[in-house]
């Protein structure tokens, strides 16, 4: 009796674990195949993705072409965008310098980057290196400043006007200016630009030779992707890459998935690169560290779905639980393209995803089905389906509140005065000059850069913009009289502009 328990013992444990072998030899044929059902589902032109595991790249490839209606592949040299991904990878840049004794993450960024100076006298006084990449100052998002094609010396002078969103430290708002003075402190203290340091310090070390820290450097490559929209919930087409300046250090970066392997292998090996570590054990200890609590507003839709028990915010990373398991991951978005980089270390696991449409939330699906796969052994969950119909009435929403909206018109009006009367010299401490322009019998609100709104008029002194980079969202601009009946200030998106 007793050696036939220990027979069917021994026979469980050889099938579970030739079953888990099996299932581990499949993944790639497994998630392969996912990946083309779900790129299906999501509409999504073309991606790229690497998965690393143990220290091995388990699975890579690329799927669809650059830009739809061209026969040129989506592989996995094509370069991308990394966008905010970029900030772990200056978050590194900045834990070198702090190795050096150079700075430490508890300076004041008054002492060492006098230049920046916040509406509150109290943050200005207070604020740390280490502040700069937590999102946890009191600043709101402010990223029309970069939108607008500002220099970056001028969005860092002008970031003195903008008042708090919340009290210093007290809640969180992801944005991206703090990142970019980031980059100015790392300038400031080693001489070197951020673009220059990240590619000596970081690129070359880990022979990532085809990563550019900016899309002016990368323009000889063969391949890059061409942006993409989905207008009306169904249509996508190409839509023009543009090229923002003074965003480097928060997400400037463009790298494909050869060379990004290289990069969430470092990682993965704690900061290593051949048996060399670029950070010591406790700087790159401290980059993983929860340093604020992200709240529900701010974080993922996905949340929904995965119901995490908590979420905070590394240097450089956003952090959840999932199965148990701490997750270290981040997003990168920019008009029309995405990339996404998900870690579970104590699984030494790691994938990264680039893709060439706009918010294809098919990044996150693919990126839980990969820690599915390879982290425990698990296929049941079908992300791409759950995450779709979240998405897809996250959108119904949206609309229906635009139609809620839209009911509010009242018809029959019309404007105060003639529609020349609107036209003029508009300015905003914050964000600078506008000018309203009256032509063949229409308005155009023009700002700084060439993104310029169509106005037509909706009811009395409000008009309705749509931008001439189609894919933005309309808007409205509301008009102000002043006590003599004269045009004195609009107003469009929260934002105030009085006339000159």
């Amino acid at each position: 009796m007793f050696m036939k328990r220990i027979f069917i013992y021994v026979s469980f444990f050889l099938f579970c674990v030739n079953n888990f072998s099996f299932s581990q030899k499949n993944n790639p044929a497994v998630f392969e195949q996912y990946i083309k059902q779900a790129m299906q589902l999501w509409k999504t032109p073309g991606l790229s993705i690497v998965v690393i595991k143990d220290d091995n790249v388990v699975y890579k490839n690329a799927f669809g072409v650059t830009q739809l209606g061209k026969p040129d592949p989506f592989t996995t040299s094509t370069l991308s965008i990394c966008a905010s991904t970029t900030k772990a990878m200056t978050a590194v840049c900045m834990g070198m310098l702090v190795d050096e004794g150079k700075v430490k993450w508890t300076d004041k960024v008054s002492d060492v980057y006098p230049a920046l100076k916040l509406y509150d006298d109290y943050a200005t006084s207070e604020i740390t290196v280490k502040d700069l990449f937590t999102h946890n100052t009191g600043l709101g998002n402010a990223d029309l400043l970069w939108v607008l094609g500002f220099p970056l010396d001028t969005i860092i002078y002008r970031m003195r006007f903008i008042k708090p969103a919340y009290s210093f430290r007290s809640s969180f708002i992801y944005q991206n200016l703090m990142y970019m003075v980031a980059g100015e402190v790392i300038h400031k203290i080693s001489g070197k630009t951020w673009d220059e340091f990240i590619k000596e310090r970081l690129f070359s070390p880990l022979g990532m030779d085809h990563t550019y820290p900016v899309y002016a450097q990368s323009v000889n490559e063969p391949s890059h992707i061409s942006p993409h929209w989905m207008y009306d919930d169904s249509v996508v087409k190409p839509i023009p890459f543009i090229d923002t300046k003074g965003i480097d250090a928060a997400g400037g970066v463009w790298s494909c998935a050869n060379d990004i392997a290289k990069w969430v292998k470092f990682i993965l090996d704690s900061a290593s690169i051949n048996g060399k570590r670029l950070l010591t054990a406790g700087t790159f200890e401290e980059l993983f560290k929860p340093q604020s609590i992200v709240t529900d507003e701010e974080f993922y839709p996905t949340q929904q779905v995965t119901k995490p028990h908590w979420k905070t915010y590394g240097l450089g990373w956003f952090q959840e639980d999932y199965r148990g398991k701490m997750v270290q991951f981040h997003t990168g978005s920019l008009d029309g393209a995405v990339a996404i980089i998900g870690l579970i270390p104590d699984q030494h696991f790691g994938v990264y995803i680039f893709a060439n449409m706009d918010h294809t939330e098919l990044r996150h699906a693919l990126m839980y089905k990969a820690m599915d796969l390879w982290c425990f052994n698990d296929n049941a969950n079908d992300w791409s389906k759950d995450l779709y119909k979240l998405y897809v009435g996250l959108k119904k929403k949206s609309k229906d509140r635009g139609k809620e909206e839209e009911a509010k018109r009242v018809m029959n009006t019309k404007p105060s005065l003639p529609l020349s009367s609107y036209a003029g010299e508009y300015t905003n401490e914050i964000f600078g000059d506008a000018q309203v322009v009256f032509a063949n019998d229409s308005l155009r609100l023009k700002f700084p850069k060439e993104n310029n709104l169509r106005l037509s008029h909706w009811n009395y002194d409000t008009f309705l913009g749509k931008y001439d980079y189609d894919w933005n969202d309309k808007t409205t601009v509301r008009f102000s009289l002043d006590n003599e009946g004269k045009v004195s200030q609009f107003e469009i998106d929260g934002l105030v502009y009085t006339k000159k």
